[in-house]
Parts: structure tokens; sequence; C-alpha cells
């Protein structure tokens, strides 16, 4: 007599479309998909069934965090972003369910956008588009005082927070001739769990501790934020680091807004070292109309896109049903959070 195998529920609540829910369906045929969107930004109360949400074993999810009571057949859930700090406090976080983060699709364009950033500054282009909005071509002597670009072979990259996006960061400033120091929870990361696109090697980038964070500021003409929010960063950059930092330099905050005291930030801005801040995340997004960042001359704001990824569906399929298979198979999933360390 066959016995036929049980069905694996998988609630997939994120707008996807077909070719996503093909491809998990494809994982095995033991797989049954239910697909519900929820609103990432309003009301998700019953918008899944809720027998549909007490069956599923697997969810692909981001704003729904459903803890045991909700959804007591849940093992596993896949998150749509990278940090886990909007889970901290949930049913989720505080339930059985391994999570599972995004890691390692937004590593390229993130670090893209930062060596934008210190591109941007050390040539002028926040100067040459002033005066082209004025349509004034300022004489030689204006344009060699004024616009002379900063040599990034001479300049310091440092960098808070050295995972995957941190090394990619480090990669292509090394390729700039930048001297790269990055700080690096200690001890590091589990090296043997298993993490989808794991960072590779950087030559030449030293790595210090965190309580080392006062010494890179000091010694950095650029510093790129790129850690998780978690307790521990919470507020890490405020009015005690932002004046230590060198005379003219840039703050990039690619993380999370938590992560930087903004009331301090604008001090240092108006009255301390930082020549300019360039921020993708902020304490409180959308940010709001009448934030002094907004229209700050050395501040550069952007709408919480640094981490768009062009190729983050097909991204997210690999990732996916590769964790769907390891689920199957009862191999160890990639990127799987650290709840203790919050991230």
């Amino acid at each position: 007599m066959t016995t036929t195998p049980a069905p694996v529920p998988v609630l997939v609540t994120l707008g996807f479309p077909d070719s996503f829910l093909d491809a998990v369906r494809a994982v095995d045929p033991r797989i049954v998909v239910h697909h519900h969107p929820v609103p990432d930004d309003g009301d998700v109360t019953g918008v899944v069934p809720a027998d549909v949400l007490a069956s599923a074993e697997v969810m692909y999810t981001s704003a729904l965090l459903p803890g045991p009571q909700e959804a007591p057949a849940l093992r596993w859930a896949q998150l749509d972003t990278s940090g886990v700090d909007h889970c901290r406090g949930t049913g989720l976080w505080e339930g059985p369910a391994t999570i599972t983060t995004l890691g390692g699709v937004s590593p390229a364009p993130l670090a893209e956008w930062i060596i934008m950033v210190v591109l941007a500054h050390a040539h002028r282009l926040r100067e040459t588009e002033r005066y082209a909005a004025q349509r004034t071509w300022p004489d030689r002597a204006t344009r060699w005082s004024q616009l002379m670009p900063r040599n990034l072979r001479t300049s310091t990259l440092g960098i808070v927070g050295y995972g995957r996006i941190g090394a990619e960061v480090a990669r292509l400033a090394r390729a700039l001739g930048m001297e790269v120091v990055a700080l690096r929870r200690s001890p590091a990361p589990d090296a043997t769990a298993p993490r989808f696109n794991s960072a590779a090697s950087v030559p030449d980038v030293e790595v210090l501790s965190p309580h080392q964070l006062p010494e890179l500021l000091r010694r950095s003409d650029y510093v790129a934020l790129t850690v998780p929010l978690t307790p521990e960063t919470q507020g890490m950059i405020g009015a005690t680091e932002l004046a230590v930092m060198k005379p003219g330099s840039v703050l990039v905050n690619g993380s999370r807004g938590g992560v930087v005291d903004e009331d301090a930030l604008l001090d240092a801005l108006d009255d301390g070292p930082l020549d300019m801040v360039a921020s993708d995340v902020f304490a409180q997004e959308p940010l709001p109309t009448d934030h002094p960042l907004w229209n700050h001359p050395q501040s550069m704001v952007t709408p919480h896109v640094a981490g768009f990824a062009p190729d983050y569906l097909e991204a997210v399929t690999a990732l996916f049903t590769e964790n769907l298979r390891r689920h199957l198979d009862g191999a160890p999933l990639l990127n799987v959070a650290d709840r203790e360390r919050g991230y």
C-alpha cells in the first residue's frame, strides 16, 4: 500500500509573481502554496484566513509576524528583510519557529550606494550641481580652490559593521586605493553557520574590536555604518562619538536610523567636525517633511532605497527555494537569525 506524503503548507504573504510561486511549488510535490499578500505598512488583520495561517508550516513574510497562538504549525519563517529589528517583541520572535533573513541579497547595491556617496563628496558633486543650477561657470581660481577633488588614495574609510555588506564596501574601497579599517563584533559570528552569498575575504583591511570605535572614528575620513539595529547598536553614534571624528569627515548611514542620534548629528554638522552626512535610513520613516536633514546644505537624504537589488526576485527565489530544500531534508537553513545577538 502506497502512503501519500503529508502536504507541506507554505504561506507566502508578499505579492510575488507566478514565476516565484511556481519555483516554490517545483521544489517538491508535497508543497502546497497559499498566496495571500498583506500590506507592508497597514493593517494586516484578517488578510490571511485563520485556517491557512494556523496550518502553515513555512511562511515567507514581511509585515505578518504571528506567534504560536495564531500559527501553531509554523516551524520556519523567511523574512523579506536583512534586519530583524522590526521582529523583536512580536509573537514570531518570542515563539519557537526558526527565523531566516535576506542577508546576502543586497550587499552589492548597498555597498555601491556607500561608494557613490564617497565619490560624490570627494569630487564635489553637490558643489558642481549648485553651479549648474545657477548656470554659472566659475573662473579657474574658484574651480581650483573649491572644486579640487579629495585624494581618495590617501583617505581612510572606516566601516562600522564588517559583515557581508561591510566586506563588499571594503572591496570597492580598496579598488579605489583607499585605506580601510573595519570594526567587527568580537567574537565574530560563527563562521560555520551557512549563509547566502557569504562574503569573500578582502586583503589589507585592518579589523578592530567594538571597544576601538573611537579609534576608528578618529582615523577615518569617511565612516560607513553597516551594522544591524540591536540593543547594543541603538544610539551607538551620539554626541561623544561624533565629537571625536576627524575634521572634514563624512558619515554615511546605510544601516538603520536608530543607530545614530539625529539631534547630535545635526549639531555635529553645524558646529562639529562633520563636513557631510548621507543617510538612507532614519529614526522615523518616512522622514517628516519638516525634518532639518531634508534641506541642510551638508546633508544627503535618500528614501531607504540603498539596498534595492536589481536582481532581487532572482536572488530571493534562489534563497527561498534552497532553504525549502534544506527544510525538507532536515539540513541547516541559510541565514538563521540569532535571537541572542539580535540579527
